[in-house]
């Protein structure tokens, strides 16, 4: 079918447009969360999340193990992910090697590609601002920026989230 990508800043509308286009899919809808609830405002986070979504999707919980959770998927389910920063963010912390995250961002994104069914990957994009003080923020704003890519590449559509509206991002330029 298709896969959708959609990146943006922090609460520009993102995990809204992409709950908006599911719920137009004809199959049934899984959502594969990458949040942990670590604290107050990230479990009242979620709920808004799970809330802002329809109650018959089923949700599957892959903070770390992304690649795991999208194989295990049924190929009759449309999936939303949402979303690449947290696991990305996760995998780091996890003590994972960065061409390791890249490579499993990869084969994520072929398999997501490759479903008969559509696919809507939600990510931030944090490479518009400063450069980090510290080389970890370094680190993690190069690895996400570097998995971003690799969806943008492979996706069918994708979009820039700006102020709740979406922008729809062209092919790159030929060198």
């Amino acid at each position: 079918m298709a896969l959708t990508f959609v990146l943006g800043g922090a609460r520009s509308g993102k995990s809204a447009l992409a709950v908006r286009l599911a719920s137009t899919f004809e199959s049934p809808v899984v959502l594969v969360a990458t949040a942990e609830a670590r604290d107050d405002e990230m479990t009242e986070r979620i709920r808004r999340h799970q809330e802002a979504r329809p109650s018959d999707w089923e949700t599957v919980e892959a903070p770390v193990e992304l690649a795991g959770a999208i194989d295990s998927l049924g190929d009759n389910v449309a999936v939303v992910l949402d979303c690449l920063t947290l696991w990305v963010s996760n995998a780091i912390e996890a003590r994972r090697v960065d061409t390791a995250i890249v490579a499993e961002a990869k084969d994520v994104a072929h398999t997501l590609a490759a479903r008969s069914e559509h696919a809507v990957v939600v990510s931030n994009e944090v490479g518009l601002g400063i450069v980090p003080t510290n080389a970890l923020a370094r680190r993690y704003r190069d690895v996400l920026g570097e998995v971003n890519a690799v969806f943008a590449r492979i996706a069918d559509r994708s979009y820039l989230m700006v102020a709740g509206r979406a922008v729809a991002l062209g092919s790159p330029e030929p060198a």
